[in-house]
């Protein structure tokens, strides 16, 4: 059986119903096959938590990989772990047992928060980072970590971030993103894209906005994301009633890609205030949308917002960002030098040169040349 196949294996890849939930990792799926791979996926793509839910989700994930390793496991020329751990525990069968190429991205939350879990997991990770032929970082504090506390070579570890498709996410009108997203001429629209989760800083958030809204009622903050976590989502509420912003911050679910494009090129600020990010991809994309981004200081972000990119605040803190978005909408000289400079950084960071950069470390085991 000739071997040209590549087998993607993920924790998280979206549906239509999920539609945010690993989608970068359905992002990079497709822009290989545009380059002519040939890609097998092997996913969980039910982001829902309680027991039953992960019996059934894990169950029928390690049934899908059985299944594939035994029947189809032989034509696998590279295996992409899309998260160290668990994803990288499957993924290593296809190189013990058929002698595949084993690469890994780690994406930030399988380093920063899994291995903390217990000691199995943490020593899981250790042994799936030492099989693997090749180590994907997407961040550069990231990259650090796994090389200083994981012990990865140098040689054998890559900084290459998911990339930014530059087709979906450009640089439009903001009057006409507006009134595509229906925001009045008066409205100050702020925007959160992501998991409303409390690690995202949205408590922080709440706080920022009615800081901001004591000088300028006209602030309006849109979120873009999935409330799975349906306990902390009912305290974040709370917190909104008691701050009186109700009728000033619009949750807005989930959107697909283009819809998501739209919103930031629609927006004022784009603002992550997370506590942890692995890269912060949602953050440049925001930029290659011509918006301005502020972000807290921590993981990925503290690099692709330095340099004046972005304004970085200090995580956890209300104050610091509320001052960094008020530096935006205070300053044109500040905003103008913003959008100037996250568009060149996102042109830097263009998916197609990202996935030219993986390519080159499946090059090798696959029996066919890429073209």
């Amino acid at each position: 059986m000739k071997k040209n196949k590549v087998t993607v294996i993920s924790n998280m890849y979206p549906t239509s119903e999920h539609k945010s939930f690993g989608i970068f990792v359905k992002n990079q799926v497709e822009a290989l096959q545009n380059k002519g791979l040939d890609v097998d996926v092997i996913a969980i793509d039910n982001p829902n938590k309680g027991k039953l839910n992960l019996i059934r989700k894990y169950g029928k994930w390690m049934m899908t990989f059985l299944f594939h390793l035994i029947f189809k496991g032989r034509a696998t020329s590279v295996v992409h772990a899309h998260y160290v751990f668990p994803s990288g525990y499957l993924a290593k069968w296809y190189k013990k047992i058929y002698g595949a190429r084993f690469i890994v991205t780690a994406h930030g939350g399988d380093i920063d928060k899994m291995v903390k879990k217990n000691s199995r997991i943490y020593s899981s990770t250790k042994s799936i980072l030492k099989d693997a032929d090749h180590v994907i970082a997407v961040g550069q504090e990231l990259y650090r970590t796994l090389e200083n506390e994981f012990d990865v070579p140098q040689e054998k570890l890559s900084l290459i971030n998911m990339g930014v498709n530059l087709e979906v996410f450009k640089n439009i009108d903001k009057t006409q993103a507006r009134d595509w997203c229906g925001i009045s001429n008066k409205t100050i629209p702020l925007l959160f894209v992501g998991n409303i989760v409390e690690q995202k800083g949205l408590n922080e958030f709440v706080d920022a906005l009615a800081m901001l809204k004591s000088n300028n009622q006209d602030i309006e903050l849109f979120v873009l994301g999935s409330d799975k976590d349906q306990s902390y989502f009912q305290e974040l509420k709370t917190l909104i009633g008691n701050k009186n912003l109700t009728e000033c911050i619009h949750f807005l679910g989930t959107k697909n890609q283009g819809e998501v494009a739209r919103w930031m090129a629609a927006a004022e600020v784009f603002v992550l205030p997370s506590h942890i990010e692995g890269f912060g991809l949602v953050a440049l994309e925001a930029m290659a949308c011509g918006t301005p981004v502020v972000g807290t200081n921590v993981g990925g972000l503290k690099y692709l917002l330095g340099q004046e990119n972005g304004i970085l605040v200090e995580a956890g803190n209300a104050e610091s960002l509320k001052n960094g978005i008020q530096q935006v909408l205070t300053s044109e000289n500040v905003k103008n030098m913003l959008i100037a400079n996250g568009l060149e950084k996102a042109m830097e960071n263009d998916q197609n040169i990202m996935i030219e950069r993986v390519i080159s470390l499946y090059n090798g085991k696959l029996a066919r040349e890429v073209r």
